[in-house]
């Protein structure tokens, strides 16, 4: 089975959350391998999702890094979801119709 490719802001997504967690990991000053050892994950698998090769981590894995990191899941998903309608709304994208 095979997976379905990856759209732009999926891409995106996954390009922010690797940019968040190494952000945070380079913040603790840990390595990769520290923080991996510690969330039980290999790390590999945490240089894949530092990198952007793994743009769809599973759940349980960013949780894990997370809680290693002292990142909280909200935070972390406010830093990396897609704007909401009202956020384009706000900021005048001219894509989203203003009701009225």
């Amino acid at each position: 089975m095979s997976r379905r490719r990856l759209d732009s802001a999926a891409l995106r997504r996954g390009q922010l959350l690797a940019s968040r967690l190494t952000q945070a990991r380079r913040a603790s000053g840990r390595s990769a391998e520290a923080v991996a050892r510690s969330a039980g994950i290999s790390v590999d698998t945490v240089r894949s999702i530092e990198k952007g090769r793994t743009a769809t981590p599973e759940f349980f894995t960013v949780a894990a890094l997370a809680t290693e990191l002292g990142l909280s899941l909200d935070e972390l998903y406010a830093d990396v979801r897609p704007p909401s309608r009202s956020d384009l709304q706000a900021a005048g994208d001219p894509s989203v119709g203003n009701p009225g």
